[in-house]
């Protein structure tokens, strides 16, 4: 695909009709969508998998409903500027770019329309396929510190599921932040994560983290569940506990004299800049696990579904 191409009236989009399995997931050809006064649109060049397309898939996520439908899957990407609504100032045609879209309509697709504000310059250092492995996971690590758990240098935080899509830009962000960090994983993730510059990482399948971690700032809880519960004991009075899976506990914060609270990431195109610019300068690396062609985007959604993916997946849209 070459960027200076005019925008076509159709394009390919994989849509779901209805909630189910991965056979519910299929390649409409669709208008190309317009963009409204302040949203651009973008030529997807990438785009990466995230938990949150399989539960949206099969009926899981609560923000997608079945009036929604039919809809794109795809909540992140990278591409090129295509066209730029009429109220957008600093976006033009050719740009390379990648952004987190929201709730709307996704990036499974040739094109995509995002609000300009979501949008960053693509690192420099990356090419599109790991630039598009960023928006989503990243934000959601960035925003879980840092506008939520307020984490600051010197202190200590521990992260669960650290060689996830999340995780292992959390537990990036948090080592480039003079914070010391412990993080759980499992099997090969131990040393997965290890080679990102962490230290103190606890195999949960061989060390209970409660016997190795004590009075941390914040619990970035990327698992829920049980694993969630048992955090408290760790967590030092006046700290918090972030999650993005289960609401905690207020009963068992207000007796730990703690903060604590579930979160949705949102687009933060500002944000995504400064991560980028980590990118760049070496403090942040980029983990493509594995890459899967536009045809084959059913296979990625089963792949990341089936767990234990050590860093991103991503969707070959097209190429610049």
């Amino acid at each position: 695909m070459n960027p200076a191409d005019p925008v076509p009236e159709t394009m390919r989009a994989w849509r779901i009709h209805h909630f189910g399995g991965p056979e519910t997931l299929q390649c409409d050809t669709v208008p190309v969508p317009r963009p409204a006064p302040d949203e651009v649109l973008v030529r997807v060049c990438a785009a990466s998998v995230n938990p949150v397309d399989f539960k949206t898939r099969s009926g899981k996520y609560p923000l997608i409903r079945e009036d929604a439908l039919p809809f794109t899957l795809g909540r992140d990407f990278s591409g090129m500027v295509a066209a730029a609504g009429t109220a957008v100032e600093g976006w033009k045609p050719g740009q390379a770019v990648y952004g987190f879209v929201g709730q709307g309509q996704g990036a499974y697709a040739q094109y995509v329309v995002v609000k300009a504000a979501a949008l960053a310059q693509k690192p420099q250092s990356t090419d599109y396929d790991v630039a598009a492995a960023v928006p989503l996971a990243a934000l959601t690590a960035w925003q879980g510190l840092f506008e939520h758990g307020k984490l600051e240098g010197c202190e200590r935080v521990l992260i669960h599921a650290a060689s996830g899509g999340v995780g292992h830009f959390a537990a990036q962000f948090a080592r480039s932040s003079s914070v010391a960090v412990y993080a759980t994983a499992s099997g090969d993730g131990v040393e997965f994560v290890r080679s990102l510059g962490i230290d103190h990482v606890i195999d949960y399948h061989e060390q209970r983290f409660e016997d190795a971690v004590r009075d941390v700032d914040l619990v970035f809880d990327l698992v829920g569940g049980d694993t969630q519960q048992r955090s408290w004991q760790v967590l030092r009075r006046g700290g918090a506990l972030v999650s993005t899976l289960n609401e905690p506990s207020q009963m068992l914060a207000a007796e730990h004299g703690a903060r604590a609270l579930r979160y949705t990431a949102h687009p933060d195109g500002a944000a995504l800049a400064q991560i980028g610019e980590w990118i760049d300068d070496g403090r942040v690396r980029v983990i493509v696990a594995r890459q899967f062609p536009f045809d084959a985007a059913r296979d990625a959604l089963t792949h990341v579904e089936q767990g234990h993916v050590r860093g991103k997946v991503v969707i070959q849209v097209a190429d610049f």
